[in-house]
């Protein structure tokens, strides 16, 4: 049988508040986007958080597409502004292991797909930046941030008709759940917006030419048991490491 995809997981730092340690440190990544990667077929492998870019390095080498997953605020350091009031929490360890992660992965032509925090930090690793809170923005703006029922999609996002994006999920317009209080204030230079709420919101962006990269501003790893249209999103994402595993071997 063809050996399957190995999907790198990039995770995040958990520090206890309480319990029989307090102040300890724990590295994780939600659970989700381990089953999503194994129900479209692909093997998870968690890639520990670290500063180590040589170990980082030595991993991404065994891979075959990187994951890059939700969680903290981006400090706004790398996008060249001072931090604002609705800036929430910030951690700029995992930053460094996020922004040479993605480095990494890019020099050698990955499959990515990057999620909330993920869709964030791609566009500000390729010259973009964002809004530090959603209320930064003029004009209306919708409830991005729902607060509950992750598996509930609970507004609409368009998407561009001619893109790879819209080829891949056969629709353009989608109902999505939403768990993010920044968003993409100017997109980084290399991508293409290719979906958006119906206040502006941008939702999705992507590489153009062969190499995939998309990055979505949603939770489609929450969405996808419950929606076939986020499981194709998956299933190419894999389909993708898949081809490049057979193309470097």
């Amino acid at each position: 049988m063809e050996k399957r995809a190995v999907i790198g997981i990039s995770t995040g730092l958990i520090t206890d508040d309480g319990g029989i340690f307090p102040g300890y440190r724990r590295i994780y990544v939600n659970e989700d986007y381990i089953n999503a990667v194994l129900a479209a077929g692909g093997v998870p492998v968690m890639v520990p958080m670290n500063g180590d870019r040589e170990a980082l390095a030595a991993v991404v080498d065994k891979l075959d597409a990187l994951l890059i997953t939700g969680g903290d605020d981006i400090d706004p350091i790398r996008y060249g502004e001072e931090p604002h009031r609705g800036l929430g929490k910030v951690v700029p360890e995992r930053d460094s292991y996020d922004f040479t992660l993605y480095e990494l992965a890019r020099e050698r032509h990955l499959p990515i797909l990057g999620v909330c925090r993920g869709f964030q930090l791609i566009n500000v690793a390729e010259g973009g930046s964002l809004y530090q809170d959603l209320g930064e923005r003029s004009g209306e703006v919708l409830k991005h941030s729902q607060g509950h029922s992750p598996r509930l999609a609970t507004h609409t996002v368009n998407i561009r008709p001619d893109s790879k994006f819209a080829s891949i999920l056969g629709v353009t317009e989608h109902r999505v759940n939403s768990f993010h209080h920044q968003t993409v204030k100017k997109v980084g230079t290399p991508f293409t917006e290719v979906a958006t709420a119906p206040d502006g919101v941008t939702e999705a962006v992507e590489l153009p030419g062969d190499d995939f990269l998309i990055a979505v501003q949603w939770h489609p790893e929450m969405l996808e048991s419950v929606d076939p249209v986020m499981r194709k999103l998956w299933q190419a994402f894999i389909a993708a490491g898949q081809q490049y595993r057979a193309a470097k071997n």
